[in-house]
């Protein structure tokens, strides 16, 4: 199949396919006579494999890492435990973050009146003073 019916299948664009490429995540696909890329099943399954690594929020290194250990039949789960509970802890770290934004937006929302007046909490914090 071409690049488009690769993409397709993968759910993983065809752009996001040559990125991969060019950042040797994925090998070079094999061409055509007439020089277009074409892929099969097996490069499929890899690029789902990809898909679902990066919908789970792991970074490009730890995707290579995750590739690795798959093509490496005598990996230790426990390798592979370990990478997805640093992945845990990630997660929950910018979970925490994005929570303390949260916290921090919704107040100046509240303390600002939102009226015709020029004076707004939100842009003196933004700006770095005080509201």
């Amino acid at each position: 199949m071409n690049i488009g019916e690769a993409a397709q299948a993968s759910g993983v664009s065809a752009k996001m396919i040559r990125y991969y490429e060019e950042t040797g995540l994925i090998p070079p696909a094999g061409r055509s006579g007439s020089g277009y890329r074409t892929y099969g099943p097996k490069e499929v399954q890899v690029l789902r494999f990809i898909r679902r690594a990066r919908d789970l929020g792991f970074p490009m290194e730890k995707v290579a890492d995750l590739l690795a250990l798959w093509r490496d039949r005598s990996r230790a789960s426990a390798d592979v435990k370990r990478l997805a509970e640093a992945q845990i802890a990630a997660l929950e770290a910018r979970i925490a973050e994005m929570q303390a934004m949260q916290v921090t937006l919704t107040h100046l929302v509240h303390t600002c009146a939102g009226d015709d007046r020029p004076d707004c909490p939100i842009l003196v914090d933004l700006s770095g003073g005080r509201p």
